[in-house]
């Protein structure tokens, strides 16, 4: 499938109409669906009407912006007026949303076309797309694993061109480790940066939307439409939206000399070590680029997975406290009374890892514990937003590996939440600082599954990121190699 600005050429030139490639889509995805599970709800007559309307402007001389016809993926977790939003859960089996969330208002405005709603973790809680209640994904480089998660459908739809970009939520990690895990790229925003009106909460403190493209231009067009300030959300931040595709060149010379800090405890134990081969092999190729390379300690970075496993579940228990069976959503059928209806529509409603993190978090609030565990938790977070304060004014951006491993089997770590948890350990504590984060392919392993190579910059400096991901990308061809399925 071509990239957005080549659909956007064939579309003004008229080689192809909008309608066309949206059909040529939900093919697609009808063929491979039955094999990949990336797509809770397929669009098709949504998608063919929006094209229509694309092809219609384009017939009466009508200016178009890049985005006007281009098949798009929507994470299931963000609301879509008259389509099903299930965040991949029972409790939300039916839910149809009566408003639409400020970033799909913002793409349908600019003509994008949405082919599906994209599978999950149930209500984003997973690093795998296994704890949906309704299909597990599978990572189109191997049928047999995971595409890493929570926004593995996204990540597998753009990888196996079911849709040209997407839209994942990224709390932990959620967008870049099935980013890396799939060899896409995958961008988690400045938080405030993109409105989270609409988009179902986990951990309100550390949600955040952005972008899947098969190239960083893709991806910087996507996240130049849907960024910008929104007063419908309290954590919107009102500044300027540079053109991030516009500031895109090959090289890193012209410039400044780009200072690049490698994170020293993302080294070391636990890493896969065709991994850190990949990742220092990146890193020989950004020096030649012209970028400096020095090593960088961050040295509470370690402390992220256990401040997150407290903060993000005790904002969960609190934003899922909702799900209650009165006002929508699932209610089981036989309460005796209102504590029985509450109980047993929770119950049944939720799944496992829903009901981990809810105990997790009730327990991390609840008196007596809520010093020892939740206060201390949201201390380590000042003391490691200071760690990269003091990395920030010492290089422009840092580095390290997107995740430990390659994308793991399906069920092998299913039994050991622990071990699943571990895969975010380099992508967490970007969310606690609130600081964004772009991961781009940069190798294989010997199995012939992605690796991925995480940027991560101070705020806001969302275009540096696309800078140095851009010329890395043009200078390799990781990103030129596609699936076969």
């Amino acid at each position: 499938m071509a990239s957005i600005r080549e659909l956007h050429q064939q579309l003004i030139s008229k080689e192809r109409s909008a309608v066309e490639i949206a059909q040529e889509t939900l093919d697609r995805i009808s063929t491979l669906e039955p094999k990949l599970h990336s797509f809770l709800c397929v669009t098709a007559d949504r998608a063919l009407e929006q094209a229509k309307a694309v092809d219609a402007k384009i017939a009466a001389g009508e200016e178009i912006g890049l985005l006007a016809g281009i098949p798009i993926a929507v994470k299931d977790n963000m609301c879509t007026q008259g389509i099903p939003t299930t965040c991949a859960s029972r409790i939300l089996k039916d839910f149809v949303p009566p408003y639409e969330s400020t970033v799909t208002q913002k793409l349908f405005d600019a003509g994008a076309v949405m082919v599906g709603k994209a599978n999950l973790d149930e209500f984003a809680m997973g690093s795998s797309t296994e704890t949906s209640a309704y299909q597990v994904t599978a990572n189109p480089w191997d049928l047999e694993r995971v595409p890493g998660g929570s926004s593995g459908g996204s990540a597998a739809a753009v990888a196996a061109q079911e849709s040209v970009v997407a839209l994942g939520s990224d709390t932990g990690g959620s967008i870049r480790l099935p980013a890396s895990f799939c060899g896409v790229v995958g961008m988690k925003p400045t938080y405030g940066l993109v409105s989270r009106y609409g988009l179902v909460a986990y951990a309100s403190s550390l949600d955040q939307i952005g972008p899947f493209g098969r190239t960083v231009e893709d991806a910087a067009i996507l996240l130049g439409a849907i960024a910008g300030y929104d007063p419908k959300d309290s954590t919107s931040l009102n500044v300027p939206i540079p053109d991030y595709a516009k500031s895109l060149r090959p090289d890193l010379k012209p410039k400044s000399r780009i200072r690049i800090g490698v994170i020293k405890e993302t080294f070391g134990e636990g890493l896969d070590p065709t991994v850190e081969e990949a990742v220092k092999n990146a890193l020989q190729h950004l020096q030649d680029l012209g970028a400096e390379i020095q090593v960088i300690s961050c040295p509470r970075f370690r402390y992220g997975l256990p401040a997150y496993y407290v903060i993000a579940p005790s904002e969960a228990s609190a934003n899922l406290a909702r799900y209650d069976g009165v006002k929508y959503g699932f209610r089981a059928p036989e309460g005796e009374n209102l504590l029985s209806m509450y109980e047993k529509t929770r119950s049944q409603g939720f799944g496992p890892e829903v009901k981990r993190r809810i105990m997790i978090g009730t327990y991390a609030l609840s008196a007596g514990y809520y010093d020892a565990y939740y206060l201390k938790a949201q201390k380590v977070r000042t003391l490691i937003k200071e760690d990269f304060e003091k990395a920030f004014a010492q290089v422009d951006l840092l580095v390290s590996p997107t995740a430990p491993i390659t994308a793991f089997k399906a069920g092998e770590k299913t039994e050991d939440p622990l071990s699943m948890y571990l895969t975010d350990l380099m992508t967490i504590p970007v969310n606690l600082a609130g600081l964004p984060g772009i991961s781009i392919p940069c190798g294989f392993d010997e199995q012939g599954l992605p690796i991925g190579l995480q940027l991560v910059g101070n705020v806001l400096r969302e275009e540096l990121l696309f800078q140095v991901a851009y010329a890395y990308e043009q200078t390799t061809a990781w990103h030129l190699k596609a699936p076969k399925i």
